[in-house]
């Protein structure tokens, strides 16, 4: 069996990928996430800290990882935050959507549009036909390429980090990749 730390991301960062923090940051965190999931909810906490303690050093990723069976609102959810990122408002939909993770009915999504003053007739059409629905799928793919089997799944500058013990193990792999940076 492959040990987690050997396992690499299959798909670089890329122009499409949602970032915070500078590209050229020496630390790039990866997560796969599912707007439905209490751990990744529980997650976010840890994710906003790493990128205060280190404002210029890290560059966080938020791809799509929906786990439909357990979540079945999960894919939706992913759906209205790129409908969202079309808006320049994805990090702001991210944030309400892990607010409210029990409340992501369309009817519900359609209110955070709402709230983030989207374009509602724009957020409406795109969400109706299903408009990002394959980059959702790209992410959930890749994911798979990369050997995620939960939510939530980081990767540091590409290896995937073990968090099922608890969020500091991703402080720690981040603060040992920033000194080897150095």
């Amino acid at each position: 069996m492959n040990n987690a730390s050997h396992i690499d991301l299959a798909e670089p960062v890329g122009a499409t990928d949602h970032v915070l923090g500078p590209t050229h940051a020496p630390v790039v965190v990866v997560e796969y996430g599912d707007f439905e999931c209490p751990t990744c909810k529980q997650a976010t906490p840890a994710v906003d800290m790493l990128l205060q303690r280190y404002p210029n050093k890290v560059c966080f990723v938020f791809r799509h990882y929906p786990l439909e069976v357990p979540h079945p609102h999960a894919l939706a959810a992913a759906q209205a935050a790129e409908c969202a990122g079309a808006q320049d408002k994805f990090w702001e939909m991210h944030k309400l959507l892990f607010e409210h993770q029990t409340h992501l009915k369309r009817q519900h999504l359609d209110g955070y549009a709402k709230q983030l003053g989207l374009d509602m007739p724009m957020f409406v059409s795109e969400m109706d036909d299903d408009v990002y629905l394959q980059r959702v799928r790209e992410h959930i793919d890749s994911g798979k390429r990369s050997h995620v089997k939960s939510t939530p799944s980081f990767f540091v500058n590409g290896k995937l980090q073990d968090v099922s013990f608890g969020m500091h193990q991703l402080l720690d792999a981040t603060e040992a990749a920033l000194r080897s940076h150095r």
